[in-house]
């Protein structure tokens, strides 16, 4: 099977870690079904699937799925193991940060870290400098619940210009109403990269109104996106490729890059079945997907 085809190491950009025992989540209930505590080494043994199909030349999915699917080798490039992956804040307290920095400061996958934006409040990660060290390479602002012009969220200009001046990204977790005004954001602030996580999208049905917004934002030359949260199930073939399609149209193909959302997407799919989903939704689209364009935003 892998013989034809070249693998390429994987930059997951967007995982989450957390460890209640030692700082507060207030959004974690037990009826998310998701892990009490998601460490490094739980994220390793999540990808190992990958290694270990890299080491024997083939890809990770069965091959009874593959007949299922009636798919014939792809010549194309596929993607192997995880070199390396991003650690996006999953809450937003001082103590949770200081975490994540010191796991990213010694793991040999987790090398960098997302933070959270809060304006600043104490006990809050907020954009104090202390807390912004080398691991550190982006801000994310999470408000898909706010304004649909993101007035709700204060401080957000002098956040962009910071993050410009430091050469880290800012990230955006929001709802389609609210691409406009990140469009405009950026506008405002051209010397700072955007990244969207999950295309602005997530689960939802796209619509013509996002695939227009989407586009909008797109049109800022310092804008990106991340094709990460979009499964819905496993072998979510139609749904991936027709979102594949639509981001690629709108930001083509080198301002593209994959997160898996792991462990929150491992309530839908294995991190494996995941990459191998995204993989056949995805077919030679790959320049830089799979962690030329994450190296180079995130400094890696």
């Amino acid at each position: 099977m892998g013989g034809a085809r070249a693998a390429v190491t994987i930059v997951d950009a967007h995982i989450h870690l957390w460890d209640p025992s030692r700082f507060s989540l207030s959004w974690f209930r037990d009826d998310l079904h998701l892990p009490p505590t998601v460490s490094p080494e739980d994220f390793r043994a999540a990808s190992l699937p990958l290694v270990e199909a890299a080491e024997r030349d083939e890809t990770p999915v069965p091959l009874v799925e593959r007949a299922e699917r009636d798919e014939t080798p792809r010549a194309d490039p596929v993607p192997g193991p995880v070199a390396t992956a991003i650690a996006v804040q999953a809450g937003d307290t001082l103590p949770e940060m200081t975490w994540l920095r010191e796991l990213a400061a010694v793991d040999p996958v987790v090398r960098a870290v997302v933070l959270q934006y809060v304006p600043a409040t104490e006990g809050r990660a907020g954009l104090a400098t202390s807390v912004l060290n080398d691991q550190v390479r982006g801000i994310r602002v999470a408000t898909p619940g706010g304004a649909p012009d993101l007035s709700d969220v204060p401080g957000l200009d002098a956040l962009c210009a910071g993050a410009g001046e430091s050469g880290r990204v800012v990230e955006f977790l929001v709802r389609p109403a609210q691409l406009e005004a990140v469009a405009a954001l950026a506008a405002r602030h051209p010397a700072t990269t955007f990244v969207l996580c999950h295309l602005g999208l997530g689960a939802a049905e796209p619509t013509p109104q996002w695939e227009a917004a989407l586009r909008r934002v797109a049109a800022e030359p310092r804008t990106a996106a991340k094709f990460s949260g979009l499964a819905t199930a496993p072998g979510d073939h139609a749904r991936l490729s027709a979102l594949a399609a639509t981001a690629s149209g709108a930001f083509g193909e080198s301002r593209l890059l994959f997160g898996s959302d792991w462990p929150m997407s491992a309530r839908i799919a294995s991190h494996a079945r995941l990459v191998d989903d995204v993989a056949a939704a995805w077919g030679a689209r790959a320049d830089g997907f799979w962690g030329a364009t994450a190296t180079e935003l995130y400094r890696l």
